[in-house]
């Protein structure tokens, strides 16, 4: 599944992120969602969210 829509994504859920940093190469980061923070239903890169870890990036996979 695909993390452009907000209503896929739930704190406590297990997901892989992009951090800002990792763009260039498209290396993916997964962990447990602990923050939801796009505020719209739908972004088309990806509904940003605050890992368990601290780390911040886009929603590529939900699991």
């Amino acid at each position: 599944m695909k993390g452009q829509n907000r209503s896929d994504i739930k704190a406590g859920k297990e997901v892989s992120i992009i951090l800002k940093e990792d763009q260039v190469s498209g290396k993916l980061t997964e962990g447990i969602v602990q923050d939801i923070l796009t505020k719209s239903l739908y972004h088309p890169h990806g509904i940003k969210v605050r890992l368990a870890t601290g780390e911040v990036g886009r929603v590529k996979v939900v699991k």
